[in-house]
């Protein structure tokens, strides 16, 4: 099992062989889940989180998805992520402090081509540009507070890998 690197990348990843085959590994995923972990399969997928009491706003969850491409053999990837919801809140204002850019721009071309002052709309513009570098620094920072629960997860996700060796003797 490689360790994960001192800076956290974006979603890092990771892939695991086993010499087991998909449907047993499946299996082995339906157990009761040790505490603060909820853990969820829908078929080859799945989910490792924190318990509602232990899940702060950057609490990431693990994703698990198993694969098999010959008999007896299967992948698991692993994929580090926030929790879908605030991902999807983040890209949203990504994109819509974006769209209010280009927007912007489209404004002030053409009230420059009209020859009226543009000021506002480039200050504007520029306000946006903040903006942007704001969200990539909280973004940052939730990655750093994450980083704790990330390794607990990691830490579950290989006593779990283990406990499937050893019961299939792998």
């Amino acid at each position: 099992m490689s360790e994960l690197v001192n800076e956290i990348v974006l979603r890092p990843r990771f892939d695991i062989r086993l010499y087991t085959d998909p449907d047993t590994l499946k299996a082995a995923f339906d157990i009761q889940p040790k505490d603060p972990f909820l853990l969820k399969r829908i078929d080859e997928h799945v989910y490792i989180r924190f318990k509602k009491e232990k899940t702060t706003f950057w609490s990431p969850q693990l994703h698990l998805e198993i694969s098999s491409f010959s008999p007896q053999k299967s992948t698991i990837h692993g994929v580090f992520g926030p929790n879908p919801t605030l991902w999807t809140f983040f890209m949203f204002l990504h994109f819509g402090v974006a769209t209010a850019f280009i927007i912007m721009g489209i404004f002030a071309y053409s009230k420059h081509s009209l020859g009226h002052n543009v000021t506002l709309w480039l200050i504007g513009m520029g306000f946006l540009v903040v903006i942007w570098f704001s969200l990539y620094a909280f973004g940052r920072l939730g990655k750093a507070k994450g980083k704790p629960q990330m390794q607990q997860l990691r830490k579950y996700a290989d006593e779990l890998f283990i406990g499937i060796q050893k019961q299939h003797g792998t």
